[in-house]
């Protein structure tokens, strides 16, 4: 940026050329595999993260590799196997940067350094069962990386109510901006917690079920037409949205 808006001021392009460089400079293009928006943060304020099961290993790898020489920024990886991330590690160097892989969430963020984040704000991450632990992980690993403390409770779904409110109770004490809730099965949790509280609700449906309530379709529905007010619903099994959406509406508020 500064070399392009020195050519402007010494004449040797103009206002149009210079908005044209500037704009084509807002993407990465990685050996024709990906076009990544390193400005993405700046825009929207959270950067683009890899979606990595459908990609080619050696495609990933590239993307990985172009990312980090052209970029300080953390790079976050969704949906990353473990067999991908040990291979990921032998192909980079174990002590070329820092690895932070959450095996149950199967999310890699990959830093040149580490960075003193301070708190900005509390997030409640809640799951109705274990089964849904994975989906909330991802989604901590978001608000956490956003530079939220995330305050986690799992496995206090309705089917034994009592479970909640002790935890619900902790959470509001400490004054979380938003509740980040996910369950499978029929998916019942958000609005249960939704009438309960005065801020923002993000029901999760997990892919966690069997008959009917297989693959989590019933799960979405059941969100999608909750009668408590305050919620907001994101894709099935979709913790990395749910955790981007929360920062959101922190941000929001704090601005």
């Amino acid at each position: 940026m500064k070399e392009i808006l020195e050519k402007v001021v010494n004449g040797e392009i103009d206002i149009n050329e210079a908005e044209n460089l500037l704009k084509s400079e807002k993407i990465l293009e990685f050996d024709n595999i990906a076009k990544f928006d390193i400005q993405r943060n700046e825009r929207t304020g959270f950067p683009e993260a890899v979606f990595s099961p459908s990609k080619d290993y050696e495609d990933l790898l590239v993307i990985i590799k172009k990312y980090l020489e052209n970029n300080d920024e953390d790079l976050i990886i969704t949906k990353l196997s473990n067999q991908r991330y040990e291979k990921i590690i032998g192909d980079l160097g174990e002590n070329s940067f820092i690895f932070d892989y959450n095996k149950r969430a199967q999310i890699l963020v990959i830093r040149k350094e580490v960075k003193q984040k301070e708190k900005i704000a509390k997030i409640g991450i809640i799951t109705a069962g274990t089964s849904d632990i994975n989906v909330a992980e991802e989604a901590r690993v978001i608000v956490e990386e956003g530079g939220c403390e995330a305050i986690t409770s799992y496995d206090i779904g309705v089917a034994g109510i009592h479970r909640l409110f002790p935890q619900i109770a902790h959470m509001v004490k400490e004054g979380v901006k938003a509740f980040i809730v996910c369950a499978g099965m029929e998916g019942a949790l958000p609005s249960v917690v939704a009438g309960l509280v005065d801020v923002p609700v993000i029901g999760v449906p997990t892919s966690v079920g069997y008959g009917v309530g297989e693959g989590g379709r019933v799960a979405l529905d059941a969100m999608l037409q909750s009668c408590s007010p305050g919620i907001a619903v994101v894709n099935i099994d979709n913790g990395f949205g749910a955790g981007v959406f929360a920062l959101t509406i922190v941000n929001g508020v704090l601005d």
